[in-house]
């Protein structure tokens, strides 16, 4: 905050009305000596907050919601692996991270936005419910940024208004946590009062402040649960209950359903490959977009030649078919590729590449179009998405592909945890929420008192089954939509980071399918081997060239796929992930230049220097 507001001062405000991009000028600092000019062609703060409409573009200017970079999000979780620079595993890896090594995100430009607009909105000529619909739209966004920064700082500097250079706030201690998040929740409420139903496509309205309050109220009521180092366990009930609230306001009043024309197989997928979601039953709230107006950005980065890579960890997550565990299949941590797939949760075939899915757009994979054989090399796990890659080689389609920002999906799995959370989960719970879901894919229902999965007992011991799999419905049905991080982060399982992640299993060298067909497409040996010269490679029965890959240790530099036994095992995407120090990782610590600047913020939190 100093460092913003000491090396910059607060400027004469001027707003374009014909540029959302003047808007952002409200917030961001500039040359002195410019701004000290008067406004010719634009419009000074003092003359600008008139109208209804000039509320509605500066609210505008506020959002930032996720775009397709949203499909890599899992980045650097047991969901998916990578090799890109990912803040948790640099951490990890680190001997000794400090807060001069480890200071992104303290920024608080955004903030003071939102609280310009607070100050200056009640100048406008309209009426009390119009006003009070663009506060809560406000609040709503401050709401969201605090949060943001209570998940990486906990304890942090309130502030509801813009600060000047001589504003002794400036100076303030850190208020705690508890404080902070009462604020974010009053706002939350504020907006959730006010903010009016039925606004245009992709506009924040009701239902998208109540989601967000509903997610936010869940993280920080599981969080408060299971993070005894906070000393707020007794307050979690608060958060839970109104995450369960909120999620049931919508549930009973926004009029939302899970997408579904009855087709299992592909109801999942088409939310996520869909040119207009703008009347989908099932989307709160979308980004919308069309290329000859405003291109969604789409890069196939997500499929294809690059580091994202989906993991055997989340491939054994879902369920079979008939509802059973997949733990309970014999030999199922050994199951090759296409057994893999065989009788899954539907969901899995529609999130994942599967055994003769077939490439259409081939943008970014460099075996080219036709049935999919994935690429191996070196730290890709073998497996490829398909959530969020559009398969379609029309650029108009492709580039104009809407972006599901609020489902309907996740107010259902809030919904079931939050009460489970609070003990008071029932099975007419579970039938309007889990079992929804379950029914759009054509699973069989899960009851309150399920058997326990060996696997889920594992990693979350403390829980019950009923819990165990209502965390799983979460992973599977939100996977790779960035969801990942902040669960485990919320339910103290930061441990689970240091399982590296794998991919798919080879029981030793020799030919291998891939596609499912019963013929051969690959063929694994020895790393001391040389590949043949292309003419010399083996043929399939299809007449086909088999694919060669030199197999080793992931510490073999002839290697081109890292096998853990070297001649056989799952497939290795990185040779260590560190360790996830308890509780120190939950939290970051605030940059040491800002802590040079106002020592009030000090000390450091959780053992952070």
């Amino acid at each position: 905050i100093l460092t913003y507001i000491k090396n910059k001062q607060m400027m004469k405000q001027n707003i374009s009305r014909l540029a959302l991009s003047a808007i952002a000028l409200l917030a961001v600092s500039c040359n002195d000596s410019f701004m000290d000019r008067q406004p010719q062609t634009e419009i000074g703060v003092s003359s600008y907050f008139n109208t209804e409409e000039d509320l509605k573009m500066y609210c505008y200017n506020l959002y930032d919601f996720p775009n397709f970079n949203n499909y890599t999000a899992d980045a650097g979780t047991d969901n998916q692996a990578t090799t890109d620079v990912v803040e948790v595993k640099n951490i990890m890896l680190s001997a000794n991270p400090t807060s001069m090594t480890v200071n992104a995100g303290w920024d608080w430009s955004r903030l003071r936005t939102i609280n310009l607009f607070l100050e200056n909105c009640e100048r406008a000529s309209v009426s009390d419910d119009v006003l009070a619909h663009y506060q809560g739209i406000a609040r709503f966004f401050r709401a969201r940024f605090y949060m943001d920064k209570v998940k990486a700082y906990s304890d942090v500097p309130w502030y509801d208004k813009s600060l000047t250079t001589s504003d002794e706030d400036l100076y303030k201690a850190r208020d705690s946590r508890d404080f902070v998040v009462q604020k974010i929740f009053e706002d939350y409420t504020f907006a959730a009062e006010h903010v009016k139903t039925q606004q245009e496509s992709g506009a924040v309205d009701k239902w998208t402040v109540l989601t967000y309050m509903a997610r936010h109220a869940l993280y920080e009521g599981t969080y408060r649960k299971y993070h005894d180092e906070l000393g707020l366990e007794n307050t979690a009930g608060t958060y839970l209950q109104i995450a369960a609230d909120a999620a049931e306001q919508i549930m009973n009043d926004g009029g939302f359903s899970l997408y579904s024309t009855g087709s299992p197989e592909t109801d999942y997928h088409a939310l996520f490959e869909s040119s207009d979601l703008t009347a989908n039953s099932e989307v709160i709230l979308t980004r919308v977009f069309d290329r000859k107006i405003s291109s969604n950005g789409f890069w196939a980065f997500m499929f294809g030649n690059y580091i994202p890579c989906p993991t055997k960890d989340l491939v054994q997550s879902y369920l079979m078919k008939d509802g059973s565990y997949y733990s309970s299949q014999p030999g199922y941590a050994n199951k090759q590729f296409v057994e893999e797939f065989a009788n899954r949760d539907p969901r899995m075939s529609q999130t994942l590449a599967y055994p003769g899915w077939e490439l259409v757009n081939t943008m970014t994979y460099a075996p080219g179009a036709g049935i999919y054989v994935q690429n191996l090399n070196k730290n890709f796990s073998g497996y490829h998405q398909i959530k969020g890659f559009v398969n379609n080689k029309d650029e108009d389609f492709y580039l104009g592909i809407d972006v599901p920002v609020l489902r309907y999906a996740e107010v259902l799995l809030t919904y079931a945890e939050a009460r489970a959370e609070l003990g008071q989960l029932t099975q007419a719970d579970l039938d309007r929420s889990i079992n929804l879901l379950r029914d759009r894919v054509g699973l069989p229902h899960l009851s309150a008192s399920p058997a326990a999965d060996p696997v889920m007992q594992s990693r979350f011991p403390a829980i019950a089954p009923v819990l165990q799999e209502i965390r799983r419905e979460r992973r599977v049905e939100l996977a790779l939509e960035g969801f990942r991080y902040d669960d485990l982060m919320r339910w103290k399982a930061g441990k689970l980071l240091e399982h590296e992640p794998e991919g798919i299993y080879f029981p030793s060298l020799g030919k291998f399918d891939l596609t499912g067909d019963g013929v051969e497409d690959i063929y694994l040996i020895p790393s001391s081997q040389d590949i043949p010269a292309e003419a010399d490679k083996e043929a399939n029965s299809l007449g086909k060239k088999l694919v060669y890959y030199r197999t080793g240790t992931i510490d073999d530099g002839n290697a081109t796929v890292y096998l853990k036994n070297g001649t056989s095992g799952n497939i290795q995407t990185i040779r260590d992930l560190g360790t996830f120090m308890e509780p120190k990782y939950y939290y970051r610590p605030i940059p040491k230049h800002e802590m040079d600047l106002n020592p009030q913020l000090g000390p450091q939190l959780f053992g952070w220097e």
